[in-house]
C-alpha cells in the first residue's frame, strides 16, 4: 500500500470524528440549543451506563475465545506498557509545566489512555481490503483484524475505566476542593473585620473538617446579623456545605485502618463501574464456549439478545463525539490548557511512544514472546501511536471537570493524528516486510 492510499486510509476515521464534532458544536450552540449543558450530562450517563458497556460486552464475547487469550497474553502487557510509561511521561509534563491542579489527571490521562477501539477498527480492516495487501489473504486477514482489534479495544477499555476513571475521578476531587476554596474568600468574616488573619490554604485537605463546621456556622451567623446582601451570601454559604459535604471523606483526618477501609472502598468502586462489569462479562462469556454457544452464532437461542446489545453499543461514538463537539464551543472561550501542554501532550503521543513501541516490539520478537504473525505485530506496534480514548471525553462530562480543556486536546490531538497514523504505519510496514 502506497503512502497515498495509506494516508486516505488513516484519515478517514479522524474526519469521521471532526465532522460529528462540528455537528455537535452546531447543536450546542446557541443557534439551534438543542444539545444544551444539562442535555450533555443527560446523555453522558445514558453512554457511561448503557451504550460503553454494551459495546465492550458485544464485541468481547463475539470475537474473543480463551485460546485467544492464552495465545495472545503479551497484549495486555503491551497495553500496561503504554499505560505505564504514557502515564509516567504525562506526569513528567505536569510537573514542568505546572496547569491547574485539577487538570493534572486529565493531561496524565490523555498522554496514557489511548483509542484502542473505534480508530483501530476502521484503519486495520482498511489494510486488509487493499490490493497487493502484504497480510496475505483479504478474507482470513480481515478475521485476525478483527479479532485482534476486538480484543485490543477491551483491553484498552479496562485500563481506561480503573487506572484513567481514578485519575478523573480524583481531579474531579481537586477541582471540588478549588471552587470550595474559591467560594469561601467570598464569604464576609467576622475575624476579617477585626483585621484578623484570613488567609485560607490551597486545597480544602488542609481545613480539618470540624474546623470547617464552625467557621460556616459563624459566618451564617455573623450575615444574619450585620450583611445586607444576605441572600446573596447565604447562596454562596449552601454552595460551600455541599461542596464540603462531597468532599467530607478527603478533608476529614482518618486513622490508617480508616485510610486503607477508604482506598479499597474506591477501588471496589471503580472497578463496578458499568464498563468495567462488562469487560469482564465480556471476557467470561467469550473464554467460556457453552456461554457464547447461547449468544453467539446463527442457531444461538439467545441471539436477539446479542443483537440488541450490538445495537446499543453502536450508538457509543456517535454519542461521546457529539458531546465533545457541544463541549468544544465553550472550551475555545475558557479552557485554561496552554499551548506548551498541548504540544507535550503531541509529542508524547506521536513521536516518544511510537519510538518505544517499536522497540519493545521488535525485542518481544527477537526473544519469542510474540505470535509470528506479522499483523499481530503490526497491531502491537500501531498502539504505541493513537490518540487519546474518546471515553476520557466521557468520563469529564460524568464527574462534571475540565470538559472544555479536554475538548481543545481531543480537537488538536485528532487533527495531528492523520499524519503521525499515516507516517508511522509506512514505517511500521517497511519495518516488518
Amino acid at each position: 500500500m502506497g503512502f497515498w492510499a495509506l494516508l486516505m486510509v488513516a484519515t478517514m476515521p479522524i474526519v469521521q470524528v471532526l465532522i460529528i464534532s462540528v455537528l455537535g458544536a452546531v447543536l450546542a450552540s446557541g443557534y439551534c440549543n438543542v444539545l444544551t449543558t444539562d442535555a450533555r450530562k443527560h446523555m453522558n450517563k445514558i453512554v457511561f451506563i448503557v451504550f460503553t458497556p454494551s459495546l465492550m460486552f458485544a464485541n468481547l464475547a463475539k470475537s474473543v475465545t480463551l485460546q485467544d487469550i492464552i495465545s495472545w497474553w503479551f497484549m495486555p502487557i503491551n497495553i500496561g506498557i503504554i499505560f505505564l510509561l504514557g502515564g509516567t511521561l504525562g506526569w513528567i509534563v505536569v510537573k514542568i509545566l505546572k496547569p491547574e491542579r485539577y487538570l493534572e489527571g486529565i493531561v496524565i490521562a490523555a498522554c496514557s489512555a489511548g483509542n484502542f477501539g473505534n480508530l483501530l477498527l476502521i484503519v486495520i480492516p482498511a489494510l486488509c481490503d487493499e490490493e497487493g495487501s502484504p497480510f496475505g489473504e483479504r478474507c482470513i486477514c480481515r478475521v485476525n483484524a478483527l479479532s485482534y482489534v476486538s480484543f485490543s479495544m477491551a483491553l484498552g477499555g479496562f485500563y481506561t475505566w480503573t487506572h484513567t476513571y481514578h485519575l478523573i475521578r480524583t481531579a474531579s476531587e481537586l477541582y471540588n476542593q478549588k471552587r470550595l476554596i474559591d467560594v469561601m474568600l467570598k464569604i464576609p468574616n467576622k475575624d476579617a473585620e477585626a483585621g484578623g488573619d484570613t488567609n485560607l490554604p490551597d486545597t480544602a485537605e488542609e481545613i480539618p473538617y470540624d474546623h470547617m463546621q464552625r467557621v460556616l456556622t459563624a459566618s451564617m451567623k455573623y450575615i444574619d446579623e450585620t450583611t445586607e446582601n444576605q441572600p446573596k451570601y447565604k447562596i454562596m454559604l449552601v454552595q460551600i456545605i455541599q461542596l464540603a459535604s462531597s468532599l467530607k471523606d478527603s478533608i476529614i483526618e482518618l486513622s490508617l485502618c480508616g485510610k486503607i477501609k477508604q482506598v479499597l472502598h474506591q477501588i471496589i468502586e471503580e472497578l463496578m463501574a458499568p464498563p468495567t462489569v462488562a469487560a469482564m462479562m465480556g471476557f467470561i462469556f467469550g473464554a467460556t464456549p457453552w456461554l457464547k454457544s447461547l449468544l453467539i452464532g446463527a442457531s444461538a437461542p439467545l441471539k436477539v439478545i446479542q443483537d440488541s446489545i450490538k445495537l446499543l453499543g453502536d450508538g457509543t461514538m456517535p454519542c461521546i463525539t457529539l458531546i465533545l463537539g457541544g463541549n468544544l464551543t465553550r472550551g475555545l472561550c475558557v479552557g485554561k490548557l496552554q499551548p506548551p501542554i498541548i504540544i507535550s501532550i503531541i509529542i508524547v503521543r506521536y513521536a516518544i511512544l511510537p519510538v518505544v513501541g517499536v522497540a519493545i516490539v521488535l525485542v518481544a520478537g527477537e526473544m519469542g514472546l510474540l505470535s509470528k504473525d506479522p499483523l499481530y505485530r503490526y497491531v502491537s506496534m500501531i498502539q504505541f501511536t493513537i490518540p487519546p480514548a474518546m471515553n476520557i471525553g466521557t468520563m469529564t462530562q460524568l464527574f462534571d471537570v475540565g470538559q472544555e480543556e479536554c475538548s481543545i486536546i481531543f480537537l488538536w490531538t485528532y487533527l495531528v493524528a492523520a499524519f503521525a497514523i499515516t507516517i508511522w504505519s509506512t514505517f511500521f510496514l517497511w519495518l516488518l516486510f
